[in-house]
């Protein structure tokens, strides 16, 4: 079987293509883990954020998950997180878990607090929000659509007999 030096050629061009193609998407995708300083969150529910998730505030990252484990003596699960050396963040701070869109992975969301004392590196976040999946969401829907009608109500909607 004859090779043809234009076939050769056309093959490395695409495959130059392809591979700066790639090197720009990870490069602008910002899928390097933010190196700062190490903090905790405890949740009782996580529902499959991953280590390398990020860590938001107002979309904005600034911090990635390092890790996850369970705490043994209470089964709460406890993420690390890296935050920003640049971003310092008050006491209360809330962290939640939510998605990223309908089909995509999860991340956490800090919303800062009003507190004056920043947290320290290895500190602990303590107002957290347990991620709520789609399904408890719906069930919470159904549920609050399919109550009962509150007393007195029914009273309005009767036709009075002479």
């Amino acid at each position: 079987m004859e090779r043809n030096p234009i076939e050769t050629i056309m093959g490395a061009v695409v495959l130059g293509v392809a591979a700066v193609f790639l090197a720009f998407a990870y490069t602008t995708a910002d899928l390097r883990p933010v190196a700062g300083y190490p903090v905790q969150a405890i949740f009782l529910k996580i529902g499959g954020l991953e280590a390398g998730s990020d860590v938001r505030i107002n979309g904005v990252k600034v911090g990635t998950v390092t890790g996850r484990r369970l705490d043994p003596t209470t089964y709460q699960a406890i993420v690390d997180l890296s935050l920003s050396s640049a971003v310092r963040v008050p006491q209360d701070t809330r962290a939640a878990i939510v998605n990223d869109g309908m089909l995509g992975g999860k991340y956490i969301r800090l919303e800062p607090g009003q507190s004056p004392t920043m947290i320290a590196a290895g500190g602990r976040l303590s107002n957290t929000q347990d991620f709520q999946s789609m399904e408890e969401l719906v069930g919470e829907i159904i549920f609050l659509a399919t109550q009962a009608p509150a007393s007195g109500s029914e009273d309005r909607h009767r036709t009075r007999t002479p």
